[in-house]
Formats: C-alpha cells, sequence, structure tokens
C-alpha cells in the first residue's frame, strides 16, 4: 500500500502539470471505488485547479467550486498523459484539462477513492479529526509523551495510530523505532519523554529521506505507461527477518503485532 512518502511524491508529481490548468470535464468509466464516485464531482468542470495539497494519504486538488479528493488505495497510480492516449484497463477516472491533457486514475484493485467537497461545506468525514503531519511543527516528542501516558497497547501500533500522527505506516513505523533503539512490543506508556523525543525526530527523518529517494521518480509521472513513483528504499529492518542488523549482527526477527509484520532487532532495541 502506498505511504506518506509515495503519496507525497505522487503530489510533487502531477503539481507542476495540473497547477493553474482548467479542467474541462471530469470522466469516470467506473463509479464503483472504495466508495461510489459522487456526481457532485462534475461541479470541477471549468474550474482552475488552484492547488494540489496533500492531507495524511489523501491528495486534495482545490478549485473555487470545491474540492476533488483522491485516494490511492492499495494499487492506485496517478498519470498526466495527452487526452487521446490509449486508455488503459482500470483508468476509471480521468481529469481532462482544456490544455490536451489529463490527469489518469488507474486503480486495479478498486480500493482507491475519488471523492467531492463543495465549497463552504464542512471537511470531509474523511479528514477530520486526524492527527499532525509528521513533517511539521505541529508533531514532536511531547505530543507523543502526553498522549501515550496509560496506554498499555504496542508503541508500534501507537505511533500508527492516526488521530496521533498522520502517515507513519508499516514501513516508516519499523524503521522508526529500530533507529530509536525502541522494542515496538514495549507497551507505548512505558517509553520515556526522552525516548519519545528522539522517537519523533527519527519519523521525521526516515520520512524525509524517503521521498527525497522518491524526488529521482518524479519523470514517471508525464510517461504514457509510467507509474506513479513508487521507489526502492534503503530499509534497515524491514522485510529483512533472518538476516543480520547491520548495526551489531544479531539476526533481525519478526512478529506480527496489530496484524502487521513487524521486524526488529532484539539487541538494538530495547
Amino acid at each position: 500500500m502506498p505511504e506518506l512518502p509515495e503519496v507525497e511524491v505522487s503530489r510533487l508529481g502531477i503539481s507542476p502539470h495540473i497547477i493553474g490548468q482548467t479542467i474541462d470535464k471530469v470522466v469516470v468509466r467506473q463509479p464503483k471505488l472504495r466508495w461510489m464516485v459522487p456526481s457532485e464531482i462534475q461541479q470541477a468542470a471549468k474550474q482552475v485547479i488552484v492547488d494540489v495539497r496533500r492531507r495524511a494519504k489523501y491528495l486534495i486538488l482545490t478549485t473555487a467550486k470545491g474540492d476533488i479528493i483522491l485516494h490511492l488505495g492499495m494499487s492506485g497510480k496517478l498519470r498526466v498523459v495527452p487526452i487521446n492516449s490509449e486508455v488503459q484497463k482500470h483508468d476509471h477516472v480521468e481529469i481532462q484539462l482544456t490544455n490536451g491533457q489529463c490527469l489518469r486514475m488507474n486503480d486495479a484493485r478498486r480500493f482507491g477513492a475519488c471523492l467531492w467537497r463543495g465549497e463552504g461545506e464542512p471537511e470531509h468525514t474523511l479528514l477530520q479529526n486526524l492527527g499532525p503531519e509528521p513533517l511539521t511543527e505541529h508533531f514532536d516528542g511531547e505530543r507523543l509523551y502526553t498522549l501515550s501516558r496509560g496506554k498499555s497497547q504496542a508503541v508500534k501500533t501507537f505511533i500508527m495510530d492516526n488521530h496521533v500522527v498522520v502517515g507513519v505506516g508499516n514501513i516508516y513505523a519499523n524503521e522508526s523505532l529500530f533507529m530509536a533503539g525502541i522494542d515496538p512490543r514495549r507497551g507505548a506508556g512505558k517509553v520515556s519523554q526522552q525516548r519519545y523525543v528522539q522517537l519523533a525526530e527519527h519519523i521525521k527523518q526516515v520520512l524525509a529521506k524517503a521521498i527525497e529517494q522518491g524526488g529521482t521518480t518524479l519523470k514517471d509521472f508525464v510517461q504514457v505507461d509510467g507509474s506513479p513513483g513508487y521507489f526502492a528504499q534503503q530499509l534497515l529492518v524491514y522485510g529483512r527477518a533472518g538476516k543480520a542488523c547491520s548495526h551489531c549482527g544479531t539476526t533481525i526477527k519478526s512478529v506480527v503485532i496489530g496484524q502487521r509484520n513487524t521486524f526488529y532487532c532484539p539487541s538494538c532495541q530495547k
């Protein structure tokens, strides 16, 4: 599943090609995605895309009439291509621009979403009650420490809670906890304030590095058969069960926490 860095790279990839452009029409070939594509999305026709933002894993295309809200689900991808380009299988939604280009959303498993929030309407329910963005000043170790008091759940599950902070998916939770030397199984309420300060900094570092690595793939967004820039990453523990820890040589172990595969070094993480 695409995580925050992949979605941010998607935002960076499509933004230069669609911001300032006028939407001619929205073509919905398959309305049955994770949720039905609302008919109200046609209000975006003849509107200028004034901004492309990301909130958690949602991309928000802003116009004067309202916002198109996109989610890539588990297999979704976005491409900017000429309108007359051959339509590929699973190209379910197409935002056609008056300059002859279009933004196509391809989603083989149909777990993604294309939604609408009209101007003046309340924030979409999916975006309400979300925690802060991890790469902003609103997220820090103090927040983690305060919210974790009295919680017995595993610290890995805690930092993956979107009410605590958005966008710390499975890969980056594993990597950040390793870098901070914290056992992912440890109870969230038993992690000290100092260690949470370190953990928050590592979360910021690992996400920022992933976004930087993904930046090399931005050209893929304008290839007719391009992918959305999911990129190879240099991972320290994720997916490395049975291999030697790069820091101490101990064998990396894996365990299931919150129904997610979890990887850790039993020597480096306490």
